[in-house]
């Protein structure tokens, strides 16, 4: 049998009350968005229903399974979803269907979860999960089990109709992209970062990125890295805009005119400077980085507190409470973490210290960068930054 719809399930969505209406629009035109690449010849429409998005399928074509269900995981907002079969509002006809869907199937125990939004239907759902589970029981020959049982089947009575279903597939969770603002991802090509980009993502941000490097005393590898995580992420709906900003310049005039123990300090603070510039000029309310509380020399509370203090508008640190076992997890899950680990030079180990401050003093930072000119280098940089569209 052929899965006639697809119906997602959203979840923190549903207790969004007078905006729900918002949330919902932005979930059903993503969902269109993402499908539009590869399966807009598979997809009859999107709609909004009571409760869930639904999916209807062009029955004549052909169609990725697989390929249909990585996308969905992948789009923030939908809890689970499932490949479904719609028939009328009959109990005779919903039998049929579940049994027609686990009778190939090896399975000795089972249950039904039936559950029916439309009260005018005459069973309740308890009463469909008995009448459709003594069918199965007298036609299979199967024993029911609700605690562990081997196959679940669903039922879903909504919008007129019955969904049929066998399984629910985990999706991304979250809130839509596009529900939260914008801001703008500092991307390095570290492991950090491009996690701190997805869980952005997921609370709903619409994000560009910007990325620092040092070329030419550093390779191009770093850039090229940053290309291919922000294709990734892509997948989930980040922009695929990265603002390349040469830094080297900036690394020069600091390490030249600054106390030794402050360049990490100092080379953070101007990045943060500088993306404010392009967050402001791009509508952005936010910069996003990956820090994580404690993981390196430069990320200790004072060091975080003074660095943060650089930037106006509100900086985001998702990864804060993360140690790097989460953060090396979430990168396998989502297809970063081979591309992270690749070698290259980043532009902040360029020019390191020997003994980097641990617990520095605003005090004392503010009057090393009485020494720079801070306008000529943020000119410079902007001047010279590239923008690349993926």
């Amino acid at each position: 049998m052929k899965p006639s719809h697809i119906i997602c399930h959203y979840g923190e969505i549903a207790l969004k009350k007078g905006n729900r209406l918002f949330f919902e629009r932005q979930l059903v035109k993503n969902i269109q968005q993402q499908l539009e690449k590869d399966f807009a010849d598979s997809i009859k429409n999107v709609q909004r229903k009571f409760g869930n998005i639904t999916i209807e399928l062009q029955p004549e074509q052909k169609i990725n399974l697989s390929l249909l269900e990585t996308t969905l995981a992948q789009i923030f907002g939908i809890v689970n979803f499932s490949l479904a079969f719609k028939i009328d509002q009959d109990l005779t006809a919903i039998k049929k269907t579940v049994y027609e869907l686990l009778k190939k199937e090896d399975f000795k125990t089972f249950r039904i979860t039936a559950r029916r939004s439309e009260k005018n239907f005459p069973l309740t759902s308890e009463g469909i999960n008995r009448e459709v589970g003594a069918f199965i029981v007298e036609k299979m020959n199967k024993k029911v089990n609700l605690k562990n049982p081997e196959r679940n089947c669903f039922i879903e009575i909504t919008n007129g109709n019955a969904f049929i279903y066998k399984q629910k597939i985990k999706g991304a969770g979250g809130l839509p992209v596009g529900t939260a603002g914008k801001a703008l991802v500092l991307l390095s090509g570290g492991l950090d970062s491009p996690i701190a980009a997805y869980y952005a993502l997921k609370r709903g941000l619409n994000i560009k990125f910007v990325h620092f490097h040092s070329m030419p005393y550093t390779s191009k590898a770093s850039l090229e890295k940053v290309t291919q995580l922000a294709k990734k992420l892509k997948n989930y709906k980040a922009s695929g805009q990265i603002f390349s900003v040469p830094f080297s310049d900036a690394q020069k005039e600091i390490m030249l005119n600054c106390p030794d123990n402050l360049r990490i300090i100092l080379y953070r603070r101007t990045m943060l400077r500088i993306a404010e510039i392009l967050a402001k000029k791009n509508k952005a309310l936010a910069l996003v980085s990956g820090d994580s509380l404690g993981q390196v020399a430069s990320q200790t509370l004072e060091n975080l507190s003074v660095v943060g203090q650089a930037s106006k508008i509100l900086l985001l640190r998702p990864l804060i409470g993360l140690d790097k076992e989460e953060i090396m997890q979430k990168a396998r899950e989502i297809g970063t973490y081979d591309i992270s680990i690749l070698p290259h030079d980043d532009c902040c180990t360029r020019l390191m210290p020997k003994k980097p401050e641990l617990r520095s003093k605003l005090d004392d930072v503010l009057n090393a960068e009485k020494n720079l000119d801070f306008e000529k280098i943020i000119n410079t940089a902007l001047k010279e930054m590239e923008t690349i569209l993926l």
